[in-house]
Order: structure tokens, then sequence, then C-alpha cells
């Protein structure tokens, strides 16, 4: 028996990088956008204009692809039962110094929290976009206001993906192999997921029966 067991498929896990790729490129081309502070940052793309130019064409992909993969997860990510309920009351155990063990599923409800916020902002950064994209077509307080919620939802999209970024990767070693490689080890998998990892090693086992 392999100790390895699969958690993402290749489509997801291309997915996945498609939208990572799509955010930084905005991030890195909105920064000289956001404040005069970071103009800078526009000489990646060979001048303010190329960057608006990026930016533009960043976020249409990371648009259509974010709402994609929010939408093909939706199900999973938008329930929670009475082991999340208990994640979210003792903190997934991040501020205790005692050892605490979940009955998770496939998703923690901090992974679940993340995608929720990431769905809503993408929409929200979507719909603003289109009006800072052709301001003069639309009036002049809601462009103002566009730009105030884009802005908002820019700011704390970074804090969340740098959270995202650390307990992928720092926080809880061997995560980050997932979306890598696809899979995982199996004492990873019964450590951090074990009501997951039950149902895999059920659904493996009535294959093979079958």
């Amino acid at each position: 028996m392999s100790n390895y067991i699969e958690r993402f498929s290749a489509q997801e896990r291309v997915l996945h990088w498609i939208v990572t790729g799509s955010f930084f490129t905005l991030l890195l081309s909105g920064l000289g956008l956001y404040s005069r502070l970071f103009n800078g940052y526009f000489t990646l793309f060979g001048g303010g204009r190329n960057a608006i130019a990026v930016h533009k064409i960043a976020g249409v992909v990371f648009f259509l692809s974010s709402l994609y993969m929010y939408l093909s997860h939706r199900k999973e990510v938008a329930t929670f039962d009475a082991d999340d309920r208990r994640w979210i009351e003792q903190r997934g155990g991040y501020l205790s110094r005692e050892a605490t063990h979940f009955n998770i599923g496939k998703y923690n409800p901090g992974q679940k929290l993340f995608a929720l916020f990431i769905g809503a902002a993408t929409l929200l950064l979507g719909v603003t976009g289109i009006f800072i994209w052709a301001p003069a077509s639309f009036p002049r307080w809601l462009v103002q206001l566009s730009l105030l919620v884009h802005g908002l939802f820019f700011v704390l999209s970074v804090m969340f993906v740098i959270v995202h970024v650390y307990l992928a990767t720092i926080g809880n070693p061997g995560t980050i192999e997932a979306m890598l490689w696809g899979r995982v080890t199996r004492p990873w998998a019964r450590k951090h997921h074990p009501k997951w990892y039950k149902d895999v090693k059920s659904m493996n086992f009535r294959k093979e029966v079958h």
C-alpha cells in the first residue's frame, strides 16, 4: 500500500495556480495604482500604461478562474458541521500550547472561511473593476465608491493571502505538497484531516471490492 493518497487532481492544481499567478500579477501591477508610493513597481511592466493594461487582463483571468474555482467547491466550503464549529470555538488550536486534535473533513473551517472570503472578494473586485475600467460611462459617485471598495478588498485580500501562504507552508509542513504534486502522506492526512482520510480509505476499499 502506497504511503501517499491523492488530495487534488491535476485540473484542480492547474486552476489553483492560474488563480495564484493572476492574483500576484494583479498585486504587482496594482500597487502603483493603489498609491504613488509604489509607482516604482510600474517599471516591472515597462511603465504605467503597460501596468494598467496587464492589470486589466490579469483581472479578467483572475475573476473567471477564481469564480469558477469557488463555484466548483461551493458545497464543500459553505457547509459547517459540529466538528467545524468546535474547531472555530477553539480557534483551530493555534492559540493553545496543548496539542489539540479535530475530526476535520477535506477542508478545515479556516480554509472554508478563506474560500468564502475570496469568493466574495472576487465578485466585489470584479464588479467594482468594471466601473473603474470605464469611469466616463458611469456616475461619478459610483466610480468613487468602487475605488473605495476595490482598494479596501485589495488590502484585505493581500492580508488573507499572506496568512494562507504561511499556513500552507511554514505553519503546516506538508500542506503545500498537495498543491504541487497532488498527493499527501497518509500520516499528514490522518493528523490534519482525519474525517476526509477515513472517507478516502472507505472509498478506495469499496473500489477494490468491486
